[in-house]
């Protein structure tokens, strides 16, 4: 599948947008479809540490287990599904604006589908990540330049 490819400039310092990117507690604020977050092992947002994710879609909750593959702080991140059925992969970079003042955030994003999931990846998920991709970077450019963290 290709990935789906999406950024927004963000009116905020390259390391306050990567701080706040790489708190996976932060996802259901900006993500709508991100229900909750819980840590399952090592410390959130670090290389190797895992966190479950609740996703909602249709009218089900979805757990996948994600996991952080790379950190390059203020640079890049890497994150992988490691199970369930659709497992999703996020590359995310921001580059410097306005000499550091301001940041571009460049999210990629693509799934692998595993039984049921090769089937549901192309018909429901994508297309529903790819229609919500855009509302969610507008969210996460509002929280990020009010400077709070709260919906």
């Amino acid at each position: 599948m290709s990935r789906i490819n999406a950024s927004v400039d963000i009116s905020r310092r390259p390391e306050d947008v990567f701080a706040y990117l790489s708190d996976p507690s932060h996802l259901p604020e900006w993500q709508e479809s991100a229900v909750r977050v819980q840590p399952k092992r090592g410390t959130p947002g670090t290389v190797g540490s895992q966190v479950t994710v609740t996703r909602h879609m249709g009218k089900k909750d979805f757990d996948t287990t994600m996991q952080v593959m790379e950190m390059d702080p203020p640079r890049s991140w890497h994150v992988h599904g490691v199970d369930g059925p659709v497992r999703g992969d996020v590359q995310g970079s921001i580059e410097p604006l306005d000499n550091g003042q301001r940041s571009r955030v460049t999210l990629s994003l693509d799934f692998e589908g595993h039984g049921i999931g090769k089937v549901l990846a192309p018909l429901v998920v994508k297309p529903a990540a790819r229609k919500e991709m855009p509302r969610d970077e507008q969210t996460l450019k509002s929280i990020l330049e009010r400077g709070t963290t709260a919906r």
